[in-house]
């Protein structure tokens, strides 16, 4: 219930009222309450010093000034260091792709209304899509690295259980929200899952499938420059020795080059989705 009061807006609009609901605005209101005390009591209870966000930033641009600028660019346009690019790409393109291919079983198997068995198939799919995306990749370097040792594969290991678990979900939300129509169509007719699969699922999200695969490229190719750091080689490698000598002008550059090579597989990434999305 809605009525108009005498007083006027900044808009020239009358202002109005609307009565108190119960129980859905006590609801609305406690819950906003609790957000904000738990907010408060974690502040306090961290110690995080609020007044400190304040007054840090001029000393915090007084270290990069002092410490990483210059950036020392030659460094990063050395041979070897170009080469371990090379690499990051590579893991970063590998990962994505044994991933993405897992992921389309995976998410066939894990859709409530595509799954050959909702009673054991498809449970068993949602628990491996969670396991693996519940584990962030750089937990999963650390596991493959300390079993198979240093080196491009753990890399490539680690991108591919996080792009299996990122891609698979959108994936299986993709296939659920198809028009059931074709697929009963079929199925009347006596065709079988993969017949099904391939003439009455495909078709509708191919378009939607092949988006969601480039966006798993440009998020795998951020985790890639960061998974390096824990042993799987590429630009992590070099930006985790650095570090650890205290060579801040390298690092300085490093990341730089990092930040420019997001934006290029951004702009690449964004421009690859539009096409995608015309071809609706």
């Amino acid at each position: 219930m809605t009525a108009h009061s005498g007083s006027i807006n900044q808009t020239g609009r009358p202002l109005e009222w609307r009565r108190f609901r119960f129980p859905r605005d006590l609801i609305r209101f406690g819950a906003l309450l609790l957000v904000l005390v738990f907010l408060v009591w974690s502040t306090e209870y961290l110690g995080i010093p609020l007044e400190r966000f304040i007054t840090m930033w001029p000393k915090l641009f007084g270290v990069f000034a002092d410490r990483y600028y210059p950036p020392d660019i030659e460094y990063v346009l050395e041979r070897n260091y170009l080469a371990s690019v090379v690499d990051t790409i590579q893991m970063a393109y590998l990962g994505m792709l044994f991933g993405v291919l897992a992921a389309i079983p995976l998410a066939w198997f894990a859709s409530f209304n595509m799954s050959p068995s909702r009673r054991f198939i498809y449970p068993a799919a949602r628990l491996v899509l969670m396991g693996a995306r519940a584990v962030h990749e750089t937990i999963w370097t650390i596991l493959f690295v300390t079993i198979l040792g240093f080196g491009m594969l753990a890399g490539v290991l680690a991108l591919t259980v996080f792009c299996i678990g990122f891609a698979g979900k959108l994936y299986a939300e993709e296939i659920e929200a198809i028009d059931p129509g074709p697929v009963e169509a079929m199925r009347a007719t006596g065709a079988n899952q993969i017949q099904v699969m391939v003439y009455g699922v495909w078709p509708q999200v191919r378009v939607a499938f092949t988006g969601i695969a480039i966006y798993t490229w440009d998020v795998a190719f951020r985790a890639a420059t960061v998974v390096g750091f824990f042993g799987a080689g590429g630009m992590g490698w070099y930006l985790k020795r650095n570090v650890y000598q205290i060579e801040s002008e390298r690092v300085a550059a490093i990341l730089l080059s990092i930040i420019v090579l997001v934006m290029i597989s951004e702009v690449v990434s964004a421009w690859a989705r539009a096409r995608v999305a015309k071809a609706k």
